[in-house]
């Protein structure tokens, strides 16, 4: 690809073989008949089963394919930081894997890229379509504990399909598990933050890597380190400036 394409499309892959030639055909049924030049991005985290095979069949398919494999297992923020490094987009965008996220959407993030910053996907108006109480209601716990803690309004952190503005890409630093606050460390950053519905679809096949621990109590010392950061926060105005040149510049007039 030599021209930079639009949108970078960043998958963190773990042990989703089967789910991933499925992904790629939902994602080009999109990107083709709509004209959006993408590129796909696909990160193996580590993965125990042939979730690489998969991807290398991919990549040899389709030259807008590209795979990153780990080493180890290091986690969805690990695998989401290195895809959005190596993303060529003028957007980027994280999405899950596991079929879950839609990519019928993908022409809605962009439109909306138009007016802001970082768009967040919301699945507040679909949740519970394929999910079980259990699911449904550690997430929304999670939500207003986040919220909370963090003095934030997103209706769905937990979502990571998201996208972003290419400079945004270049303010976030990343520690562990901090990829569910992504949308607060851009606002922390001055960038502009909104939210779009999407459809959520039940998994297919494979298990889910998250349950109630990992929603409440895994990321809550995550919690507070970004409730720290925003405590902390610089925040000043100048009201003038004044050096030699300035001084310089008044007298000549």
């Amino acid at each position: 690809m030599n021209m930079q394409p639009t949108i970078s499309i960043c998958v963190p892959v773990f042990n989703e073989a089967e789910n991933l030639p499925l992904l790629y055909e939902a994602i080009v049924q999109v990107i083709d008949p709509a004209g959006i030049s993408a590129e796909i991005i696909l990160v193996d985290d580590g993965s125990t089963d042939q979730s690489w095979r998969q991807i290398e069949e991919l990549v040899s398919r389709d030259a807008r394919v590209r795979g990153i494999k780990f080493k180890a297992n290091r986690g969805e923020t690990a695998a989401s930081d290195a895809g959005l490094r190596a993303a060529r987009g003028q957007f980027v965008m994280t999405m899950d894997a596991d079929l879950q996220n839609d990519p019928k959407d993908i022409p809605k993030f962009i439109e909306a890229l138009r007016g802001f910053d970082c768009v967040c996907g919301t699945r507040v108006a679909s949740r519970g379509q394929g999910d079980n109480f259990l699911r449904v209601a550690s997430s929304r716990i999670a939500n207003w504990v986040r919220n909370k803690l963090s003095d934030e309004q997103i209706s769905d952190a937990g979502c990571t399909y998201r996208a972003f503005r290419r400079e945004c890409v270049e303010k976030l630093k990343l520690y562990r598990g901090l990829h569910r606050f992504i949308p607060t460390l851009l606002k922390m950053e001055g960038f502009t933050v909104t939210e779009i519905p999407v459809t959520s679809h039940p998994r297919l096949h494979g298990q889910s890597k998250y349950g109630v621990w990992n929603r409440l109590f895994k990321s809550f010392h995550d919690l507070l380190a970004i409730r720290w950061m925003k405590s902390r926060m610089l925040r000043y105005e100048i009201a003038s400036q004044l050096d030699r040149t300035t001084e310089l510049t008044e007298i000549s007039r």
